[in-house]
Parts: C-alpha cells; structure tokens; sequence
C-alpha cells in the first residue's frame, strides 16, 4: 500500500483519486491516518487536485487539534491503494518501528482460550446475528439545502459547483442545483443533498465546502427536513 513519493506530482495524483469517493484516509471521522499523510505533504495541493486539496483543507483546520484525533499513527506507506509502492523517505524509520511492535513475545490471551469458551462464545455471536437479522434495518436520512455563496461576480460559479460536488462520503447523494441573484451580479448556489443522519452531519459538510477558501465565502442551511 502507499501514494508513491507525495512529494511528487504523480503521488499526489493517486492521493487525489484515492480522495475521489473519500472524506478521509480511513473511516467516516478525522483520524492519526490523516495527520500521517498529512505531514507528509510539503504544501497544498493544486486547485485542479480537487479532492486532495478539499481534504488537505480539511485536515489543516484540525491542526491545533491534530493530537487528540483518535487512532494510532501507522507508517505512511500503510496508508493508500494497494499495490503502490511508498517512497516517501519518512515513511522509512516508522516503518521498522511498526515491525517491530508486531513481535508478541508473550503470546496472545486467544492462543490460550479454552475450546469450551470459544464455542460459548461463537453460540452467542450466532444469537446475536440471528435476532438482529430478523430485525428490519432503519436508515433516518433528511434533505438539505443549502446556500453556497462567493466571494464576488468575479467567481467562477461552475467550478465552485465542481469543487462542492467533489466532496463525497457514505450517506451523502447530490441532488439539483441553482444559481440565485443576491444583488450587484453576484449568484450564490443553492443546492440540494439527502443525507443519512448518521452518517453525515451539516457542521462537517459545511466545513468541508467553506475549505474551498478560493471560491466559497460562506455556506448556510437554506432548508433542512427529516425524510
């Protein structure tokens, strides 16, 4: 696994296609597995990256933060599509750190647990699965729109839009969208999303849109309702 060289033009292309249909490097929250890639960048992305530079965006206003982000800090060629090798020279020394915390020279709770707990335990599991399967799974979603305003007329409203479309993650669907006079030239964008509630929430949407600093000005909720 791994980007490449993301000190490259061709490793920050394959971490923009990575971000393609991602918010974050893993998961569904800010985590160490960002501030790792993160740090490996020696500035931002360019304007054309769009998803790398939405997420570096992101990312950099968690820096004050970036510490008490959860997870655990792995080597950065651990990060990334498969079959891409890591030549970052940072990734190097964590790399053999990491090796070395694999090395269990006690032995495992599991390689000691009896044959009687472990069918106790898979009887249970298979309890747990059969009830919750019988259960129908119920998904509450809402429809947002939203009011995505520039900096002046002067903004280029068809890349904003490209820009806030960009951003994708699990629960979230694009819908259709407008531009809407404000007064002296300027339009802003009034677009609309269903989203899963728990999935997605509107603080971290509109952080990520108010990230594309060069297009946008501000975002407000024009309309929210429960689906």
């Amino acid at each position: 696994m791994g980007f490449g060289d993301l000190r490259s033009a061709a490793g920050l292309t394959v971490l923009n296609e990575f971000l393609a249909d991602k918010s974050y490097i893993e998961g569904y929250v800010p985590s160490q597995a960002d501030v790792a890639v993160f740090e490996a960048l020696t500035s931002a992305p360019r304007a054309e990256l769009c998803h790398a530079l939405r997420w570096y965006n992101h990312i950099k206003s968690y820096e004050k933060q970036k510490a008490s982000l959860p997870g655990v800090k792995k080597p950065l060629g651990k990060y990334g599509p498969v079959n891409i090798e890591d030549t970052t020279d940072s990734s190097a020394k964590p790399a053999k750190e990491e090796e070395d915390d694999d090395i269990d020279l006690f032995g495992s709770d599991e390689e000691e647990e009896s044959e009687e707990s472990k069918r106790i335990k898979e009887e249970r599991l298979a309890q747990y699965a059969s009830k919750k399967s019988k259960k129908p799974a119920l998904i509450a979603k809402s429809s947002i729109l939203l009011d995505v305003k520039p900096w002046d007329d002067e903004t280029d409203m068809v890349k904003l839009e490209e820009c806030v479309r960009s951003i994708q993650m699990p629960g979230l669907l694009w819908g259709s969208s407008k531009l809407v006079p404000v007064g002296y030239g300027i339009k802003k964008l009034q677009i609309g999303c269903v989203v899963e509630d728990d999935k997605v929430g509107t603080d971290d949407l509109e952080d990520q849109i108010t990230a594309f600093e060069d297009y946008v000005q501000s975002v407000d909720v024009a309309a929210f309702n429960k689906i």
